[in-house]
Protein backbone atom coordinates (compact mmCIF):
# COMPACT_ATOMS: atom_id res chain seq x y z
CA UNK A 1 0.00 0.00 0.00
CA UNK A 2 1.20 3.09 -1.13
CA UNK A 3 2.35 5.33 2.22
CA UNK A 4 1.17 8.56 2.99
CA UNK A 5 2.90 11.71 5.13
CA UNK A 6 1.77 12.13 8.51
CA UNK A 7 0.65 15.72 9.76
CA UNK A 8 0.02 17.15 12.79
CA UNK A 9 -3.15 18.33 13.81
CA UNK A 10 -3.24 21.92 14.75
CA UNK A 11 -6.52 23.11 16.30
CA UNK A 12 -7.26 26.61 17.48
CA UNK A 13 -8.97 26.43 20.83
CA UNK A 14 -10.13 22.90 20.28
CA UNK A 15 -8.96 20.31 23.15
CA UNK A 16 -9.39 16.71 22.11
CA UNK A 17 -7.38 14.02 24.72
CA UNK A 18 -4.95 12.77 23.11
CA UNK A 19 -4.83 8.92 22.20
CA UNK A 20 -1.22 7.28 22.97
CA UNK A 21 0.87 4.04 24.04
CA UNK A 22 -1.31 2.35 20.85
CA UNK A 23 0.30 1.13 17.82
CA UNK A 24 -1.98 1.25 14.72
CA UNK A 25 -1.99 -0.48 11.16
CA UNK A 26 -3.52 2.88 9.52
CA UNK A 27 -3.75 6.40 11.14
CA UNK A 28 -6.05 8.78 9.28
CA UNK A 29 -4.76 12.16 10.24
CA UNK A 30 -6.16 15.69 10.20
CA UNK A 31 -9.88 15.04 8.77
CA UNK A 32 -13.35 16.36 10.36
CA UNK A 33 -15.06 13.14 11.52
CA UNK A 34 -18.38 12.72 10.93
CA UNK A 35 -19.42 9.47 12.50
CA UNK A 36 -22.58 8.28 11.52
CA UNK A 37 -25.31 9.11 14.50
CA UNK A 38 -26.07 12.97 12.75
CA UNK A 39 -24.24 14.46 15.61
CA UNK A 40 -22.28 16.98 14.14
CA UNK A 41 -18.66 16.85 12.27
CA UNK A 42 -15.57 17.09 14.89
CA UNK A 43 -12.15 17.15 13.76
CA UNK A 44 -10.15 13.85 15.28
CA UNK A 45 -7.70 11.35 14.03
CA UNK A 46 -8.97 7.60 13.82
CA UNK A 47 -7.04 5.02 14.50
CA UNK A 48 -7.04 1.39 13.32
CA UNK A 49 -5.49 -2.16 13.95
CA UNK A 50 -6.65 -5.52 13.48
CA UNK A 51 -9.37 -4.26 11.18
CA UNK A 52 -10.97 -2.56 13.80
CA UNK A 53 -11.23 1.23 14.81
CA UNK A 54 -9.37 1.58 18.34
CA UNK A 55 -8.79 5.46 18.42
CA UNK A 56 -10.41 7.67 18.27
CA UNK A 57 -9.03 11.67 18.85
CA UNK A 58 -5.47 12.92 19.02
CA UNK A 59 -3.64 10.39 18.07
CA UNK A 60 0.23 10.83 19.19
CA UNK A 61 1.11 7.03 17.85
CA UNK A 62 2.94 6.57 14.56
CA UNK A 63 1.17 3.74 12.14
CA UNK A 64 2.70 1.67 9.14
CA UNK A 65 -0.15 4.08 7.21
CA UNK A 66 -0.08 7.22 7.78
CA UNK A 67 -3.45 8.82 5.75
CA UNK A 68 -3.57 12.74 5.51
CA UNK A 69 -7.07 14.12 5.68
CA UNK A 70 -6.95 17.74 5.59
CA UNK A 71 -9.40 19.37 4.15
CA UNK A 72 -11.27 15.97 4.02
CA UNK A 73 -14.44 14.48 5.36
CA UNK A 74 -14.01 11.09 7.43
CA UNK A 75 -17.13 9.14 7.57
CA UNK A 76 -17.96 5.31 7.99
CA UNK A 77 -18.58 3.37 4.56
CA UNK A 78 -21.75 3.37 3.15
CA UNK A 79 -24.07 0.93 3.65
CA UNK A 80 -26.12 -0.10 0.38
CA UNK A 81 -29.28 -1.68 1.39
CA UNK A 82 -30.87 -2.38 -1.88
CA UNK A 83 -28.48 -3.23 -4.96
CA UNK A 84 -28.22 -6.13 -7.48
CA UNK A 85 -24.45 -6.71 -7.02
CA UNK A 86 -25.80 -10.03 -6.63
CA UNK A 87 -22.78 -11.25 -9.20
CA UNK A 88 -20.33 -10.43 -6.63
CA UNK A 89 -18.53 -13.92 -6.66
CA UNK A 90 -17.90 -13.14 -10.81
CA UNK A 91 -17.12 -9.30 -10.48
CA UNK A 92 -15.32 -9.32 -6.88
CA UNK A 93 -14.03 -5.76 -7.34
CA UNK A 94 -17.19 -3.78 -7.22
CA UNK A 95 -15.57 -1.22 -8.14
CA UNK A 96 -18.46 0.83 -9.34
CA UNK A 97 -19.58 0.79 -5.44
CA UNK A 98 -16.39 1.27 -4.17
CA UNK A 99 -15.42 4.36 -5.80
CA UNK A 100 -18.62 6.17 -4.83
CA UNK A 101 -18.14 4.98 -0.40
CA UNK A 102 -20.13 2.08 -0.26
CA UNK A 103 -18.39 -0.64 1.55
CA UNK A 104 -21.67 -3.01 1.96
CA UNK A 105 -24.02 -4.31 -0.06
CA UNK A 106 -27.21 -5.99 0.58
CA UNK A 107 -28.11 -8.50 -2.33
CA UNK A 108 -30.98 -10.73 -2.69
CA UNK A 109 -33.48 -7.58 -3.75
CA UNK A 110 -36.90 -7.42 -5.29
CA UNK A 111 -37.44 -11.33 -4.91
CA UNK A 112 -34.50 -12.53 -6.70
CA UNK A 113 -31.76 -13.89 -4.92
CA UNK A 114 -29.14 -17.13 -4.78
CA UNK A 115 -31.40 -20.02 -3.55
CA UNK A 116 -28.87 -21.73 -1.46
CA UNK A 117 -27.52 -18.95 1.08
CA UNK A 118 -25.17 -21.18 2.94
CA UNK A 119 -23.06 -22.33 -0.64
CA UNK A 120 -23.06 -18.27 -1.82
CA UNK A 121 -21.14 -17.11 1.66
CA UNK A 122 -18.62 -20.06 0.90
CA UNK A 123 -18.08 -18.80 -2.86
CA UNK A 124 -18.01 -15.33 -1.53
CA UNK A 125 -15.40 -16.38 1.38
CA UNK A 126 -13.35 -18.74 -1.48
CA UNK A 127 -13.36 -16.02 -4.16
CA UNK A 128 -12.74 -12.99 -2.01
CA UNK A 129 -14.53 -10.06 -2.84
CA UNK A 130 -13.30 -5.68 -2.01
CA UNK A 131 -17.23 -5.15 -0.16
CA UNK A 132 -18.83 -6.54 2.71
CA UNK A 133 -21.86 -8.72 1.45
CA UNK A 134 -25.13 -9.72 3.32
CA UNK A 135 -28.05 -11.29 1.49
CA UNK A 136 -32.12 -11.87 1.45
CA UNK A 137 -33.94 -14.66 0.38
CA UNK A 138 -35.91 -13.56 -2.52
CA UNK A 139 -39.29 -15.05 -3.04
CA UNK A 140 -39.51 -15.58 -5.95
CA UNK A 141 -36.93 -17.52 -6.48
CA UNK A 142 -37.98 -19.85 -3.91
CA UNK A 143 -41.64 -19.56 -5.34
CA UNK A 144 -40.31 -20.44 -9.05
CA UNK A 145 -38.49 -23.62 -7.62
CA UNK A 146 -41.49 -24.68 -5.53
CA UNK A 147 -43.93 -24.38 -8.34
CA UNK A 148 -41.72 -24.73 -11.37
CA UNK A 149 -43.59 -22.91 -13.96
CA UNK A 150 -47.41 -22.82 -13.14
CA UNK A 151 -47.15 -18.97 -11.58
CA UNK A 152 -51.05 -18.12 -12.30
CA UNK A 153 -52.23 -19.76 -8.76
CA UNK A 154 -52.20 -20.23 -5.28
CA UNK A 155 -49.40 -22.40 -4.88
CA UNK A 156 -50.79 -26.08 -3.17
CA UNK A 157 -49.81 -26.30 0.41
CA UNK A 158 -47.19 -28.70 -0.43
CA UNK A 159 -45.66 -26.00 -2.38
CA UNK A 160 -46.12 -23.71 0.06
CA UNK A 161 -44.17 -25.57 2.71
CA UNK A 162 -41.26 -26.13 -0.07
CA UNK A 163 -41.24 -22.36 -0.56
CA UNK A 164 -41.50 -21.67 4.04
CA UNK A 165 -38.50 -24.40 4.13
CA UNK A 166 -36.35 -22.67 2.11
CA UNK A 167 -36.86 -19.56 3.28
CA UNK A 168 -36.03 -21.15 6.77
CA UNK A 169 -33.10 -23.01 5.87
CA UNK A 170 -31.94 -19.31 4.06
CA UNK A 171 -32.35 -17.57 7.70
CA UNK A 172 -30.93 -20.25 9.25
CA UNK A 173 -27.61 -20.09 6.92
CA UNK A 174 -27.50 -15.99 7.40
CA UNK A 175 -30.03 -14.34 5.06
CA UNK A 176 -31.20 -11.16 6.60
CA UNK A 177 -34.73 -11.66 5.76
CA UNK A 178 -36.59 -12.07 2.81
CA UNK A 179 -37.63 -9.72 -0.33
CA UNK A 180 -40.09 -9.47 -2.45
CA UNK A 181 -40.09 -8.00 -6.30
CA UNK A 182 -44.60 -8.07 -7.13
CA UNK A 183 -44.42 -6.90 -10.87
CA UNK A 184 -41.84 -9.05 -11.38
CA UNK A 185 -42.63 -12.90 -12.48
CA UNK A 186 -43.50 -15.14 -10.86
CA UNK A 187 -44.29 -13.14 -7.24
CA UNK A 188 -47.18 -10.69 -9.04
CA UNK A 189 -48.94 -13.72 -9.51
CA UNK A 190 -48.58 -14.37 -5.53
CA UNK A 191 -51.29 -13.18 -3.12
CA UNK A 192 -50.56 -11.09 0.48
CA UNK A 193 -51.63 -14.61 2.53
CA UNK A 194 -48.27 -16.55 0.63
CA UNK A 195 -46.03 -13.05 1.83
CA UNK A 196 -47.25 -13.30 5.03
CA UNK A 197 -46.86 -17.35 5.96
CA UNK A 198 -43.30 -16.96 4.39
CA UNK A 199 -42.79 -13.62 6.44
CA UNK A 200 -43.44 -15.77 9.62
CA UNK A 201 -40.72 -17.91 8.80
CA UNK A 202 -38.95 -14.52 9.06
CA UNK A 203 -40.09 -13.07 12.25
CA UNK A 204 -38.57 -15.86 14.68
CA UNK A 205 -35.08 -15.25 13.06
CA UNK A 206 -35.88 -11.49 13.68
CA UNK A 207 -35.21 -10.47 10.03
CA UNK A 208 -36.41 -8.05 7.70
CA UNK A 209 -39.51 -8.19 5.10
CA UNK A 210 -38.27 -6.06 2.19
CA UNK A 211 -40.47 -5.02 -0.79
CA UNK A 212 -40.60 -3.71 -4.14
CA UNK A 213 -44.51 -3.00 -3.90
CA UNK A 214 -46.86 -3.94 -6.20
CA UNK A 215 -47.53 0.02 -7.30
CA UNK A 216 -45.76 3.01 -6.92
CA UNK A 217 -48.31 5.16 -8.87
CA UNK A 218 -51.15 6.32 -8.00
CA UNK A 219 -52.50 2.95 -6.35
CA UNK A 220 -49.70 3.11 -3.98
CA UNK A 221 -51.55 3.37 -1.35
CA UNK A 222 -53.08 -0.22 -1.85
CA UNK A 223 -49.21 -1.61 -2.27
CA UNK A 224 -48.65 -0.19 1.36
CA UNK A 225 -51.40 -1.13 2.60
CA UNK A 226 -49.98 -4.72 1.83
CA UNK A 227 -46.72 -4.11 2.95
CA UNK A 228 -48.45 -3.25 6.49
CA UNK A 229 -50.51 -6.39 6.81
CA UNK A 230 -47.15 -8.11 6.27
CA UNK A 231 -45.68 -6.62 8.96
CA UNK A 232 -48.63 -6.68 11.38
CA UNK A 233 -49.73 -10.04 10.32
CA UNK A 234 -46.11 -11.97 10.31
CA UNK A 235 -44.30 -9.33 13.01
CA UNK A 236 -41.66 -8.67 11.16
CA UNK A 237 -39.88 -5.47 10.67
CA UNK A 238 -40.61 -3.97 6.43
CA UNK A 239 -38.92 -2.00 4.37
CA UNK A 240 -40.37 -0.45 0.90
CA UNK A 241 -37.99 -0.76 -1.30
CA UNK A 242 -36.59 2.45 -3.51
CA UNK A 243 -39.67 4.65 -2.40
CA UNK A 244 -41.37 7.10 -4.96
CA UNK A 245 -44.27 7.90 -7.09
CA UNK A 246 -44.52 6.91 -10.97
CA UNK A 247 -46.13 8.28 -13.60
CA UNK A 248 -47.23 12.45 -13.92
CA UNK A 249 -51.07 11.29 -12.67
CA UNK A 250 -49.46 10.49 -9.00
CA UNK A 251 -47.13 13.56 -8.45
CA UNK A 252 -47.20 15.85 -5.68
CA UNK A 253 -48.22 13.79 -3.30
CA UNK A 254 -44.63 12.27 -1.60
CA UNK A 255 -46.46 14.68 1.77
CA UNK A 256 -49.67 11.93 1.85
CA UNK A 257 -47.87 8.94 1.30
CA UNK A 258 -44.99 9.86 4.13
CA UNK A 259 -48.13 10.66 5.93
CA UNK A 260 -49.45 7.03 5.49
CA UNK A 261 -46.57 5.15 6.48
CA UNK A 262 -46.66 7.89 9.42
CA UNK A 263 -50.02 6.56 10.53
CA UNK A 264 -49.32 2.89 10.32
CA UNK A 265 -45.70 3.31 12.56
CA UNK A 266 -47.57 4.83 15.01
CA UNK A 267 -50.34 2.04 14.89
CA UNK A 268 -46.98 -0.20 15.94
CA UNK A 269 -45.19 -0.77 13.01
CA UNK A 270 -41.87 -0.31 12.04
CA UNK A 271 -41.80 0.66 8.66
CA UNK A 272 -38.55 1.86 6.59
CA UNK A 273 -37.78 3.27 3.37
CA UNK A 274 -34.57 3.58 1.18
CA UNK A 275 -34.31 5.71 -2.31
CA UNK A 276 -32.03 6.62 -5.06
CA UNK A 277 -31.23 10.36 -5.86
CA UNK A 278 -33.05 10.34 -9.30
CA UNK A 279 -36.06 10.71 -11.27
CA UNK A 280 -35.86 7.63 -13.52
CA UNK A 281 -35.95 4.21 -12.45
CA UNK A 282 -34.60 1.24 -14.28
CA UNK A 283 -35.52 -2.36 -14.63
CA UNK A 284 -36.71 -4.59 -17.83
CA UNK A 285 -38.39 -3.25 -20.75
CA UNK A 286 -40.92 -6.33 -20.46
CA UNK A 287 -42.50 -4.22 -17.77
CA UNK A 288 -44.16 -2.75 -20.62
CA UNK A 289 -45.98 -5.26 -21.01
CA UNK A 290 -49.03 -6.92 -19.41
CA UNK A 291 -48.00 -9.60 -17.24
CA UNK A 292 -50.41 -12.26 -17.87
CA UNK A 293 -48.45 -12.59 -21.13
CA UNK A 294 -46.02 -14.29 -19.21
CA UNK A 295 -47.99 -16.90 -17.39
CA UNK A 296 -46.19 -19.74 -18.15
CA UNK A 297 -43.30 -18.66 -19.78
CA UNK A 298 -42.29 -17.19 -23.15
CA UNK A 299 -43.60 -19.98 -24.73
CA UNK A 300 -47.19 -18.70 -24.22
CA UNK A 301 -45.65 -15.30 -24.83
CA UNK A 302 -44.96 -15.93 -28.66
CA UNK A 303 -48.04 -18.14 -29.09
CA UNK A 304 -49.80 -14.88 -27.71
CA UNK A 305 -48.43 -12.82 -29.87
CA UNK A 306 -48.58 -14.91 -32.92
CA UNK A 307 -52.32 -14.46 -32.72
CA UNK A 308 -53.91 -11.71 -34.35
CA UNK A 309 -56.50 -11.32 -32.74
CA UNK A 310 -54.72 -11.74 -29.00
CA UNK A 311 -51.94 -9.16 -30.06
CA UNK A 312 -54.08 -6.71 -30.67
CA UNK A 313 -55.97 -7.20 -27.76
CA UNK A 314 -52.45 -6.99 -25.78
CA UNK A 315 -51.48 -3.85 -27.69
CA UNK A 316 -55.19 -2.39 -26.64
CA UNK A 317 -54.38 -2.96 -23.05
CA UNK A 318 -50.67 -1.41 -23.43
CA UNK A 319 -52.20 1.84 -25.20
CA UNK A 320 -54.79 1.90 -22.11
CA UNK A 321 -51.86 1.39 -19.59
CA UNK A 322 -49.29 4.02 -21.23
CA UNK A 323 -52.90 6.24 -20.71
CA UNK A 324 -52.80 5.97 -17.19
CA UNK A 325 -49.21 7.05 -16.57
CA UNK A 326 -50.85 10.45 -18.24
CA UNK A 327 -48.58 9.99 -21.11
CA UNK A 328 -49.04 9.68 -24.77
CA UNK A 329 -45.96 7.47 -25.90
CA UNK A 330 -43.53 5.27 -25.11
CA UNK A 331 -40.26 7.88 -24.83
CA UNK A 332 -40.22 7.73 -21.32
CA UNK A 333 -39.05 4.34 -21.52
CA UNK A 334 -35.01 3.95 -22.73
CA UNK A 335 -33.09 0.62 -24.05
CA UNK A 336 -30.32 0.41 -21.81
CA UNK A 337 -29.23 -3.06 -22.53
CA UNK A 338 -30.00 -4.82 -25.62
CA UNK A 339 -27.88 -7.83 -26.37
CA UNK A 340 -29.88 -8.59 -29.96
CA UNK A 341 -29.13 -5.65 -31.39
CA UNK A 342 -26.35 -3.47 -29.45
CA UNK A 343 -27.15 -0.33 -31.37
CA UNK A 344 -30.64 0.89 -29.71
CA UNK A 345 -28.89 1.09 -27.03
CA UNK A 346 -29.44 4.43 -25.65
CA UNK A 347 -32.54 4.89 -27.53
CA UNK A 348 -36.16 5.84 -26.24
CA UNK A 349 -38.75 3.65 -27.92
CA UNK A 350 -40.13 5.83 -29.55
CA UNK A 351 -36.31 6.31 -31.17
CA UNK A 352 -36.10 2.94 -31.88
CA UNK A 353 -38.88 2.42 -33.45
CA UNK A 354 -38.46 5.05 -35.92
CA UNK A 355 -34.77 3.09 -36.35
CA UNK A 356 -36.14 -0.26 -36.71
CA UNK A 357 -39.65 0.62 -38.43
CA UNK A 358 -39.57 3.38 -39.98
CA UNK A 359 -42.56 5.02 -38.09
CA UNK A 360 -42.47 6.09 -34.70
CA UNK A 361 -46.50 5.70 -34.42
CA UNK A 362 -48.30 3.95 -30.89
CA UNK A 363 -48.68 1.20 -32.60
CA UNK A 364 -45.31 0.84 -34.19
CA UNK A 365 -43.75 1.30 -30.64
CA UNK A 366 -45.67 -1.55 -29.38
CA UNK A 367 -44.32 -3.49 -32.23
CA UNK A 368 -40.79 -2.59 -31.03
CA UNK A 369 -41.46 -3.51 -27.69
CA UNK A 370 -42.79 -6.62 -28.34
CA UNK A 371 -40.10 -7.51 -30.78
CA UNK A 372 -37.41 -6.70 -27.89
CA UNK A 373 -38.97 -9.02 -25.65
CA UNK A 374 -39.14 -11.62 -28.50
CA UNK A 375 -35.80 -11.47 -29.09
CA UNK A 376 -34.49 -12.10 -25.62
CA UNK A 377 -36.32 -8.56 -23.89
CA UNK A 378 -33.55 -5.73 -22.38
CA UNK A 379 -32.98 -3.56 -19.34
CA UNK A 380 -33.46 0.02 -19.51
CA UNK A 381 -34.06 3.91 -18.06
CA UNK A 382 -37.56 4.83 -17.42
CA UNK A 383 -38.53 8.48 -16.32
CA UNK A 384 -41.21 8.99 -14.48
CA UNK A 385 -40.79 10.89 -10.98
CA UNK A 386 -41.04 14.54 -9.99
CA UNK A 387 -37.65 16.63 -8.12
CA UNK A 388 -40.19 18.04 -5.72
CA UNK A 389 -41.42 14.30 -4.45
CA UNK A 390 -37.88 13.14 -4.56
CA UNK A 391 -36.63 15.77 -2.14
CA UNK A 392 -39.28 15.28 0.07
CA UNK A 393 -39.24 11.40 0.23
CA UNK A 394 -35.04 12.16 1.00
CA UNK A 395 -35.70 14.64 3.96
CA UNK A 396 -37.48 12.06 5.84
CA UNK A 397 -35.47 10.77 8.47
CA UNK A 398 -36.38 7.08 7.97
CA UNK A 399 -35.09 6.90 4.13
CA UNK A 400 -32.00 5.67 3.81
CA UNK A 401 -29.61 6.24 0.31
CA UNK A 402 -29.60 3.01 -2.19
CA UNK A 403 -29.13 3.36 -5.32
CA UNK A 404 -30.86 -0.41 -6.59
CA UNK A 405 -27.78 -0.88 -9.03
CA UNK A 406 -25.81 -4.16 -9.95
CA UNK A 407 -22.03 -4.42 -10.83
CA UNK A 408 -21.04 -2.30 -14.02
CA UNK A 409 -18.70 -3.25 -16.44
CA UNK A 410 -16.81 -0.15 -17.30
CA UNK A 411 -17.97 0.94 -20.96
CA UNK A 412 -20.39 -1.72 -21.56
CA UNK A 413 -24.32 -0.41 -22.71
CA UNK A 414 -25.86 2.47 -21.32
CA UNK A 415 -27.18 1.82 -17.83
CA UNK A 416 -28.65 3.36 -15.11
CA UNK A 417 -26.39 6.82 -13.97
CA UNK A 418 -27.16 5.67 -10.04
CA UNK A 419 -24.63 2.38 -10.72
CA UNK A 420 -21.75 4.37 -10.45
CA UNK A 421 -23.05 8.07 -8.96
CA UNK A 422 -25.74 7.61 -6.63
CA UNK A 423 -24.02 8.30 -2.85
CA UNK A 424 -22.18 10.67 -4.08
CA UNK A 425 -24.98 12.81 -5.93
CA UNK A 426 -26.44 13.04 -2.51
CA UNK A 427 -23.31 14.53 -1.26
CA UNK A 428 -22.54 16.68 -4.09
CA UNK A 429 -25.93 18.10 -4.80
CA UNK A 430 -28.54 17.74 -2.47
CA UNK A 431 -26.32 18.40 0.41
CA UNK A 432 -23.64 20.98 -1.21
CA UNK A 433 -25.49 22.37 -3.78
CA UNK A 434 -29.23 22.10 -3.16
CA UNK A 435 -28.50 21.81 0.85
CA UNK A 436 -31.48 19.68 0.89
CA UNK A 437 -29.70 17.83 3.80
CA UNK A 438 -27.53 18.70 6.28
CA UNK A 439 -24.09 16.70 5.74
CA UNK A 440 -24.22 14.83 8.84
CA UNK A 441 -28.02 13.86 8.13
CA UNK A 442 -27.14 12.57 4.67
CA UNK A 443 -24.26 10.85 6.08
CA UNK A 444 -26.86 8.92 8.58
CA UNK A 445 -28.82 7.86 5.74
CA UNK A 446 -26.12 6.14 4.13
CA UNK A 447 -24.72 4.49 7.03
CA UNK A 448 -26.22 3.96 10.70
CA UNK A 449 -29.60 4.09 9.87
CA UNK A 450 -29.26 1.47 7.17
CA UNK A 451 -26.66 -0.33 9.36
CA UNK A 452 -29.49 -0.54 12.19
CA UNK A 453 -32.13 -1.28 9.99
CA UNK A 454 -30.86 -4.73 8.15
CA UNK A 455 -28.87 -5.41 11.86
CA UNK A 456 -25.35 -5.53 10.02
CA UNK A 457 -23.60 -5.32 13.26
CA UNK A 458 -20.61 -2.55 13.83
CA UNK A 459 -20.44 -1.42 10.96
CA UNK A 460 -22.37 2.25 9.86
CA UNK A 461 -20.63 3.97 12.81
CA UNK A 462 -17.16 5.36 13.40
CA UNK A 463 -16.34 4.62 16.78
CA UNK A 464 -13.94 2.44 18.84
CA UNK A 465 -14.64 -1.50 18.33
CA UNK A 466 -16.53 -1.03 15.09
CA UNK A 467 -15.28 -2.24 11.99
CA UNK A 468 -12.41 -0.54 10.01
CA UNK A 469 -14.97 0.27 7.08
CA UNK A 470 -14.40 3.87 5.93
CA UNK A 471 -14.69 6.68 3.45
CA UNK A 472 -12.74 9.84 2.88
CA UNK A 473 -13.56 12.57 0.61
CA UNK A 474 -13.57 15.84 -0.46
CA UNK A 475 -16.93 17.52 0.32
CA UNK A 476 -16.23 20.55 -2.03
CA UNK A 477 -15.07 18.34 -5.06
CA UNK A 478 -17.73 15.19 -4.47
CA UNK A 479 -19.74 14.72 -7.55
CA UNK A 480 -21.58 12.20 -9.96
CA UNK A 481 -19.66 12.98 -13.37
CA UNK A 482 -22.39 9.68 -14.42
CA UNK A 483 -25.27 10.88 -16.59
CA UNK A 484 -28.15 9.47 -18.51
CA UNK A 485 -25.85 9.45 -22.17
CA UNK A 486 -23.09 9.21 -20.91
CA UNK A 487 -23.10 6.46 -17.41
CA UNK A 488 -19.81 4.86 -17.75
CA UNK A 489 -18.24 7.99 -15.15
CA UNK A 490 -16.56 6.52 -11.46
CA UNK A 491 -17.44 9.35 -8.53
CA UNK A 492 -15.14 11.95 -8.52
CA UNK A 493 -13.90 13.63 -4.94
CA UNK A 494 -13.70 9.89 -2.63
CA UNK A 495 -9.93 9.97 -2.22
CA UNK A 496 -9.80 6.70 0.14
CA UNK A 497 -11.47 3.83 1.13
CA UNK A 498 -11.34 0.99 3.59
CA UNK A 499 -12.83 -1.96 4.38
CA UNK A 500 -12.02 -4.18 7.49
CA UNK A 501 -9.62 -1.74 7.89
CA UNK A 502 -7.72 -2.41 4.44
CA UNK A 503 -7.55 0.09 1.58
CA UNK A 504 -9.31 -0.55 -1.33
CA UNK A 505 -9.36 2.59 -2.94
CA UNK A 506 -6.45 5.09 -2.12
CA UNK A 507 -6.00 8.40 -4.23
CA UNK A 508 -9.80 7.53 -6.55
CA UNK A 509 -8.13 4.41 -7.38
CA UNK A 510 -9.19 0.64 -6.38
CA UNK A 511 -6.22 -1.51 -5.36
CA UNK A 512 -7.54 -4.85 -6.18
CA UNK A 513 -7.91 -5.63 -2.41
CA UNK A 514 -10.54 -7.85 -1.66
CA UNK A 515 -10.91 -7.51 2.45
CA UNK A 516 -15.00 -8.01 2.30
CA UNK A 517 -16.73 -10.38 4.45
CA UNK A 518 -20.11 -12.01 4.25
CA UNK A 519 -21.72 -10.95 6.76
CA UNK A 520 -24.37 -13.48 7.87
CA UNK A 521 -27.84 -12.64 10.07
CA UNK A 522 -27.03 -13.77 13.53
CA UNK A 523 -30.37 -14.54 15.04
CA UNK A 524 -31.69 -14.23 18.40
CA UNK A 525 -31.05 -17.37 20.88
CA UNK A 526 -34.54 -19.55 21.25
Amino acid sequence: MKHFAASLLLLSGLAIAPVSGATFDTIIRGGRVVDGTGNPARFADVGIKGGRITGIGRITSDAKTVIDATGMIVAPGFVDVHTHADEIVEQPRAENFLRMGVTTLVVGNCGASELNIGKYFRDIKRTGVSPNIATLIGHNTVREKAMGGSFDRPPTAAELETMKQLVGRAMDDGAVGLSTGLIYLPGVFSQPDEIVELAKIVSPHDGIYASHMRHEDSQIYSALDEVFRVAREAHVRAEVSHIKLSGEKSWGKADDVLAYIAKARAEGLDITHDQYAYTASSTTMRQLIPDDAFDGGKKHFLELIADAAEKAKLATRMKEKVAARGRKDFAYAVIASYKHDTSLNGLNIVEASKKLRGSDTLDDQIETILEIEKNGSASGVFHGMNEEDLQKFMQHPNTMIACDSGLREFGKDVPHPRGYGNNARVLGRYVRELKTLRLEDAIRKMTSLPANTFQLRDRGLIREGGCGDIVVFDPEKISDPASYNDPHHYAVGIAHVLVNGVAVVVNGEHTGAKPGQGLKHESPKR
